[in-house]
């Protein structure tokens, strides 16, 4: 991890970086895989699996038996873990639903709002360095609470043709039956575009690394919609001498360890909580069986000492985390201040990893940035929202002459006559 004391505002543009490859680069890549499944569509599939996962699959789909096989090989402590996860995210997505609200915005005009779900969503569960499990429950749920009718699941096999067991229970345990073996650009190709086997959808939610990330964005320009860029892990640790170094760094590694493209930022306002963290960091390194990951993305992290908590807030705004953990006793007295951040943890024991599982928010968040101008996934996330107007004869008369003298000012005639019909027979 490199540091920096006093950094000068000049050069915070630097210090808020992304390590990332170059974005025209990266398209490169995804145009040259979509083409290819565009044309040759399952057969794709297969061969870029055997490219990339280095497996030559005879199915793309999981099959009945493979999800039966699955229950049996999780253990009891791992389902009740995650039925107790699956609660908690249903609660608190479960609220989110709008009610019906008619209003009369003038006598006789009843507008109002509905939701419906998305016919068709596509969800992407990383599976490569770590089976993301967790993330089947963060989108499978909403998804279905939202009514969707067709959820496709898309996940990247094993060398032995295999999906990881625990997502397969937690897929089954939701209730999501489309369960598919590709990951990468090419599972975002198959969603994007549909293949004899696996269905086109109209969005894509989940997270992954650069290149899905990428593939995402690209897909927007063939008609389908995606949850956000949500690319390689970061967070953003605020720390001060009431924060527990040990605590904070055990939370700046787990996001550390997802791989070598995440990005972990300590800021602190006291030199002896930077050195301390550093040194829990080494310790704790040392043991983790993802070291060699962790250790890659500690390479492109960095730690800060700012003169102040409100230097150490506005300089996370600038970075806009994924994950904004404010490791400080006060925590709380700054929310205000909070403006540009995915998910926000409060406290010494709100640890990044209760809203990774089990706390009931959603973990798939917007990163790169990207939390300055989107949200997290939620209920909203898989919903559209269609609009209702009714107006009875008194209300087209009450705004009938308004609409008229706009749309003759905007010379649109056939607007105006809509509603000079309607009002000569009311006369």
């Amino acid at each position: 991890m490199q540091t920096y004391i006093n950094p000068q505002l000049s050069d915070w543009s630097a210090l808020t970086s992304r390590p990332t490859e170059e974005a025209q680069d990266l398209q490169k890549i995804v145009l040259n895989v979509f083409g290819k499944i565009q044309l040759d569509k399952d057969q794709a599939l297969i061969d870029f699996t055997e490219q990339f996962d280095k497996v030559r699959l005879t199915s793309l789909e999981v099959s009945v038996e493979e999800m039966e096989e699955a229950k049996a090989l999780i253990s009891e402590d791992l389902k009740q873990a995650i039925q107790l996860a699956a609660s908690n995210i249903e609660k608190f997505h479960a609220v989110q639903h709008e009610e019906v609200k008619v209003i009369e915005t003038t006598k006789g005009v009843n507008c109002w709002r509905e939701s419906r779900g998305i016919e068709n969503v596509g969800i992407y569960i990383p599976g490569g360095t770590a089976p993301l499990f967790s993330t089947t429950l963060m989108l499978g749920i909403p998804a279905k609470l939202a009514g969707c009718q067709n959820i496709i699941l898309c996940t990247p096999p094993n060398q032995e043709g295999k999906i990881h067991p625990a997502i397969l229970y937690t897929a089954n345990l939701i209730g999501i039956e489309k369960i598919y073996k590709v990951g990468g650009i090419q599972a975002i190709g198959a969603l994007t575009y549909g293949t004899e086997t696996i269905q086109k959808v109209d969005k894509i939610f989940g997270p992954g690394n650069q290149y899905v990330t990428a593939a995402k964005q690209v897909a927007q320009n063939f008609g389908v919609a995606i949850d956000m860029p949500a690319g390689p892990s970061e967070v953003l640790v605020i720390a001060d001498e009431t924060s527990v170094p040990k605590y904070v760094a055990a939370d700046l590694l787990s996001q550390a360890e997802h791989g070598i493209d995440s990005q972990v930022i300590l800021l602190t306002t006291n030199e002896q909580t930077l050195n301390e963290t550093i040194a829990e960091i080494n310790a704790q390194l040392e043991v983790l069986p993802r070291k060699e990951l962790a250790a890659k993305a500690l390479e492109n992290s960095r730690g800060i000492v700012l003169n102040s908590i409100e230097e150490c807030i506005a300089f996370s705004n600038i970075y806009a985390p994924e994950h904004l953990i404010f490791a400080c006793e006060t925590a709380e007295d700054f929310i205000p201040t909070i403006i540009n951040a995915g998910s926000v943890f409060l406290g010494n024991y709100s640890c990044e990893s209760a809203g990774d599982y089990a706390s009931g928010t959603n973990h798939t968040l917007p990163t790169n940035g990207y939390a300055k101008n989107y949200s997290g996934v939620s209920l909203d996330s898989f919903i559209k929202k269609i609009t209702f107007q009714k107006l009875s004869a008194e209300g087209i008369q009450n705004i009938g002459p308004a609409i008229e003298f706009m749309a003759e000012a905007e010379e649109l005639f056939a607007h105006k006559n809509a509603v000079t019909l309607r009002l000569l027979d009311l006369k």
